[in-house]
């Protein structure tokens, strides 16, 4: 199994033992390498079965861990209401890569879109 297969195995299992067929939990996801790629909002699916069945149709696309852009478009896109954010709910964003950023503007970046999620969501 390839290490895409493993992580998609991986979040599938992880969705399994969530909540979310009560509506209580709610699941986005997106792919990222160069820039965001394919993926679901919060309000997509409203059944692990459904999450499942999404991640397990994800294809990998190869090229460079931009974590920094996937971490501004969880921020940006994801965490809004329009994509099914509920803002007395707390959020937990949990990044996967199966590559290693080398570029010094890409590390500080993401780590300042962290900051900026972590901040957003301080209780």
């Amino acid at each position: 199994m390839t290490d895409f297969g493993l992580m998609k195995s991986f979040v599938s299992r992880l969705v399994g033992r969530l909540d979310i067929d009560s509506g209580n939990t709610r699941v986005g996801l997106i792919t990222f390498s160069t820039t965001p790629g394919s993926g679901f909002n919060l309000s997509t699916h409203s059944s692990v079965a459904a999450v499942q069945s999404a991640i397990s149709s994800l294809t990998f696309s190869g090229g460079v861990s931009n974590t920094d852009a996937a971490l501004a478009y969880v921020r940006t896109v994801m965490l809004t209401s329009a994509a099914g954010d509920r803002s007395n709910v707390p959020n937990v964003v949990v990044v996967l890569t199966g590559g290693k950023s080398n570029r010094m503007l890409t590390k500080v970046c993401a780590c300042q879109c962290l900051r900026m999620l972590l901040q957003k969501f301080r209780i």
